[in-house]
């Protein structure tokens, strides 16, 4: 075997990036050596791999479903918006600027594809198959001339398009219609068929639906998805709902002692890799929501001031809602607040801010003894220790230099009282540094909670992996998937009208510079074109 698919999908959020690692985890499990691939990302939850390179989260739990090393390889371009016009570019896991909408799509978008192209060309010379994860929609038509993550990318590789619909919200039918017959011919013609997600109910009610669909189109349904609660896997762009109320998915399970501890976390803007909680919500009895008003802080057991792309932004919102205040009166009270990254500087004395913001210099909260200088050089790692007598590893992913000047150590940064700061994101995954934080934390709050002693993060992420590779063994016509990554799109499939004009296709190399930044964890030289940037 060798070849591979991409998943696109009708819109955002339609369930790409699960179908492909549900994907990756059915292929693995029948011994295919497989890869995950995204060409360009855009997100605020990010990892930062072994070997020090910053790709989309999303990236890095695909490669867990494949049982694979997350590298640069798998994700060569991620952007990080910084508002909604502009986004720092990272390219090859490090950051190269910050760029507007247009001028990215003006142009230098473009002159990445044979970047693109060489890290799929490296996978695909390793792996039996690469999943590719498309962007967005396919049928952005006002982009499609400079697309590199979409049918760009099939066209270039010769890969099928798997276009996936989610049916939760309706209109499915439609949308995968539409969205074919907004392809030009040249690209309808890899579009192999159509995956639905989220269905609830009888499919039997469903299928004259779907035989239409193939009436309208000549293409097949590959399977369709059950809904499926808790799945709890690492999102891509961000929270999109607002966030008073939004509750993280927990395990469905008693709490191990008497009481429930209650997790606020202040959804502050730009906020990133909010996925650090998703280990406290794994925990039985332990329940997380999103806030954005003070008085939502109230009964809360534990306030968590999460990272940001926005630190100063984030710090001016807490205040002009009433959230700094509500903190400071925590902290006075010896009830627990955990600031991470952003949410760590913010707590600070003050942050000279001259790169993110370039606000200068900033008062912060005064909740901790540190002072933040934002450097240009990003900081990217992944650092071991230890805390409250427990073994801890994590990741740092800042611009911001955190100078400690008093309070107790705590990973990377400080404690007072109550409230802890650190920049590690991922370190409540460590279990029994988590529960040993939980224990603190429950006694500070003066409630009777007792963390379970055989809560193991890594094990329950593993089942929700299983538990897509699952839904695409069981749901999905895995025999003609198989088929359709082996030899390509079914050939003849008929053009659907109206289409669009073709667009000139990306040629890997187009623009591009000179320089040569050895990819980390490749082992292999894949050129850049920084220039363009």
């Amino acid at each position: 075997m060798s070849g591979g698919l991409l998943v696109a999908g009708t819109t955002s959020d339609a369930g790409k990036s699960v179908v492909t690692a549900g994907i990756c985890r059915w292929l693995v499990r029948q011994g295919v050596r497989v890869a995950p691939f995204k060409a360009q990302n855009m997100s605020l939850n990010s990892f930062v791999t072994r070997e020090a390179a910053e790709i989309g989260r999303a990236q890095a739990m695909q490669a867990q479903a494949a049982r694979v090393e997350p590298t640069a390889l798998m994700n060569p371009v991620l952007l990080k918006p910084g508002g909604d016009r502009s986004s720092q570019v990272v390219l090859m896991g490090r950051p190269v600027g910050e760029m507007s909408a247009r001028g990215y799509h003006g142009g230098r978008q473009e002159a990445l594809f044979g970047t693109v192209v060489e890290c799929l060309e490296r996978l695909r010379s390793t792996y039996d198959a690469v999943i590719c994860e498309g962007a967005g929609s396919p049928a952005e038509i006002n982009l499609r001339r400079t697309d590199i993550v979409n049918m760009g990318v099939a066209r270039a590789a010769g890969f099928p398009v798997l276009v996936v619909g989610d049916i939760d919200r309706g209109g499915v039918f439609a949308s995968f219609f539409g969205t074919t017959a907004l392809l030009s011919a040249e690209d309808q013609s890899l579009v192999a068929g159509y995956l639905v997600n989220k269905f609830r109910g009888d499919v039997s009610l469903l299928e004259p639906g779907l035989d239409m669909l193939y009436g309208l189109t000549g293409r097949r349904t590959y399977g369709v998805l059950p809904y499926a609660h808790g799945l709890g896997i690492d999102e891509e762009d961000g929270l999109r709902v607002s966030m008073r109320g939004t509750v993280r998915e927990s395990v469905v399970a008693p709490p191990h002692g008497e009481d429930v501890l209650r997790v606020a976390v202040c959804a502050v803007p730009l906020m990133s890799n909010f996925t650090d909680v998703d280990a406290l919500a794994a925990e039985p009895g332990v329940v997380v929501r999103f806030v954005d008003r003070a008085e939502e802080l109230s009964d809360a057991d534990l306030v968590v001031v999460p990272g940001t792309r926005g630190t100063v932004r984030a710090l001016a919102w807490l205040r002009e809602r009433g959230l700094a205040d509500a903190l400071r009166r925590r902290a006075a009270e010896g009830r627990p607040v955990l600031g991470v990254c952003g949410g760590f500087q913010v707590l600070g004395e003050s942050i000279e801010d001259e790169v993110e913001s370039r606000a200068g210099l900033v008062e912060g909260l005064g909740l901790l003894p540190v002072r933040v200088r934002f450097g240009r050089e990003k900081v990217l790692a992944r650092p071991v220790g230890s805390a409250l007598g427990e073994a801890v590893e994590g990741y740092e992913i800042h611009h911001g230099v955190a100078e400690v000047l008093g309070g107790e150590p705590f990973l990377d940064g400080c404690r007072v009282g109550a409230v802890w700061g650190t920049h590690w994101h991922g370190s409540l995954e460590s279990d029994a540094f988590r529960r040993a934080f939980l224990g603190e934390v429950a006694r500070a709050a003066g409630r009777r909670f007792r963390a379970a002693p055989d809560t193991s993060f890594a094990a329950l992420r593993e089942e929700q992996l299983d538990r897509l590779g699952d839904l695409v063994e069981e749901h999905a016509d895995t025999d003609a998937l198989w088929r359709l990554i082996e030899t390509g799109a079914p050939k003849g499939l008929p053009f659907v009208p109206p289409g669009a004009p073709a667009a000139r296709v990306p040629v890997a190399g187009d623009g591009s510079g000179t320089g040569l930044p050895r990819d980390p964890g490749a082992g292999s030289d894949v050129s850049v074109n920084e220039e363009a940037l």
